[in-house]
């Protein structure tokens, strides 16, 4: 059940960044999320492919992590939100889930790591063993290092695992509290052009890539606002097909964004595991998170053995069409 706590710390999530689209009196709206800055952004990615939605406004809401987008659309301030596989199992494991699932953002793998700070002694995941390590609690960075742990032989308690939010992890890996930090999107070019950050490890092999579209159930109870969702997936579409044939250019943007030197996105673009397309709600998408909740589940992180298929809704699999 979400507690007052959540829901004040997914309001805290939304309001550290806020924006509006080009909003029209009387145009109806679609309040939507985004998760960080730079690849990720779709509100920056429309600006940079001249994208416009023609009979309808976007209202963006800014969050650090997908926990507190699945908290936000809970709570019924998003109609839409985007997140990894993960964030919504916890939601699945609780009495609230206000929300399903309506497609897959399939993108890159390898902006998912774990950093060590410059003159770190670790060379594998091992070396990690009764060290301090970072992470975004119920998110990709949480299972992608029990996923690590596991491989090299160590349990969760074989580390010191300390859960903290985007920016808290920033400063504390900036401030020497952390021997390795488990992140994702853009503090990785930014800790390792401003900090000698080093790569000790990519999710390459462990993440399935498939990144999660959701959508609030009174949305999608709305026939007005579930047309404006369907027409909203084909211009996301469309985004993710501009930036795949302008990297150089998308690279420029996003460097600009978050504050780095172009060629350290250029260096993470060209290791891409995948560029973003959105694809429909398939079986294999569906396994892929349930094998994500077994995990969980085998850690103890999650009460109870979830399904995740009531979690998903594949009515918009002919409104995704095939990426440019």
């Amino acid at each position: 059940m979400l507690s007052r706590r959540n829901l004040l710390g997914a309001a805290a999530g939304s309001l550290l960044l806020t924006a509006c689209g080009t909003a029209g009196k009387g145009r109806p709206k679609l309040r939507v999320s985004i998760t960080g800055k730079g690849d990720g952004d779709t509100r920056l990615l429309f600006k940079a492919a001249g994208i416009q939605p023609s009979g309808f406004d976007l209202v963006y809401s800014e969050f650090q992590s997908g926990h507190l987008v699945v908290e936000a659309l809970n709570g019924g301030s998003l109609d839409y939100g985007g997140m990894s596989e993960i964030p919504p199992i916890f939601a699945a494991a609780s009495t609230i889930q206000s929300f399903r699932q309506i497609a897959v953002a399939h993108g890159d793998v390898n902006n998912q790591v774990v950093l060590v700070p410059k003159g770190s002694k670790a060379r594998s995941v091992a070396d990690l063993k009764g060290k301090r390590v970072g992470y975004v609690r119920a998110t990709t960075a949480q299972y992608f290092l029990i996923r690590m742990l596991e491989e090299v032989g160590l349990a969760w308690d074989d580390i010191i695992p300390v859960a903290m939010g985007v920016s808290d992890g920033a400063a504390a890996f900036s401030q020497g509290a952390l021997d390795a930090w488990a992140i994702y999107g853009f503090p990785i070019q930014r800790a390792i052009a401003t900090e000698d950050a080093r790569i000790l490890r990519t999710a390459n092999g462990i993440l399935s890539g498939n990144y999660l579209v959701s959508a609030h159930v009174d949305a999608l109870a709305d026939p007005d606002k579930a047309a404006i969702i369907r027409e909203y997936l084909a211009l996301v579409q469309q985004g993710f097909g501009w930036a795949a044939a302008h990297q150089d250019e998308w690279a420029g943007i996003v460097a600009q964004d978050i504050g780095v030197p172009r060629d350290y996105v250029l260096d993470q673009f060209r290791r891409k595991s995948a560029t973003y397309e959105l694809r429909p709600v398939t079986p294999e998408a569906i396994g892929s998170q349930q094998q994500v909740a077994d995990v969980f589940f085998k850690a103890g992180l999650v009460p109870k053995r979830v399904d995740v298929r009531p979690l998903w809704d594949a009515r918009f699999n002919d409104a995704i069409p095939k990426r440019g």
